[in-house]
């Protein structure tokens, strides 16, 4: 039985950004366009209204004139449809904009310029609850620990890079060439070391606390 495909909602302020999008997106069998629109605003009332599985949104809006930046549209999102899922496409890639959509809620973060595969892979990830950051951006961001209470080992930013990306358990630990116990292991002190519960937060907390940041 095949599953249902996803439903996504584009947001974005340049028409021919939301057709290639629409084309790029509708070209694959899992993935299923059911709306775009042009505003933060918009993005806002049609995704409460149509309940897509993920939304795509845009960054800034500059051409728009909503009044609102693609991370306060995710923050009113999270209140009148707190089950969606958001991912970010931008041109902008600085280390305050990634914290400030991973703060609000965002799920993904893909840079417009990337490849079409992570596009895809942030999308899908997203859809299942867990954060999808592109290579770029992790590569962007990777840098030094600042501060002894918040120290992480090398093993364990690695782990963390990798939970950014998206990996399950099982994928961790194949990359890294250890046991999923390991791996739990890990997530565990992680977890402990950043006062958070969940992959999820762990991703925003490690970029927020400066775990990662751009080099």
């Amino acid at each position: 039985m095949t599953a249902d495909p996803l439903r996504v909602l584009i947001a974005d302020d340049h028409a021919v950004v939301r057709a290639g999008l629409r084309a790029l997106l509708e070209g694959e069998p899992d993935l299923d366009v059911i709306a775009d629109v042009g505003s933060g605003v918009e993005a806002v009332r049609l995704a409460a209204h149509l309940r897509p599985d993920v939304v795509l949104m845009d960054l800034r809006f500059g051409n728009s004139g909503s009044g609102i930046d693609g991370v306060e549209a995710i923050r009113r999102l999270g209140v009148a449809a707190p089950e969606v899922a958001v991912v970010m496409l931008t041109s902008y890639a600085g280390r305050a904009d990634v914290v400030r959509a991973l703060e609000a809620g965002a799920r993904g973060y893909v840079p417009k310029a990337g490849a079409p595969e992570e596009l895809f892979r942030a999308v899908r990830t997203a859809a299942t609850g867990s954060v999808g950051l592109a290579p770029e951006i992790i590569g962007a961001l990777v840098g030094q620990v600042v501060g002894p209470d918040h120290e992480l080992s090398r093993r364990e930013i690695e782990v963390v890079r990798l939970m950014a990306e998206g990996r399950s358990n099982r994928a961790i630990a194949e990359a890294l060439f250890l046991s999923e116990a390991t791996v739990k292991t890990h997530l565990v002190r992680i977890y402990r070391k950043l006062e958070v519960a969940n992959r999820p937060a762990a991703v925003s907390e490690a970029v927020r606390r400066g775990l990662l940041e751009l080099t």
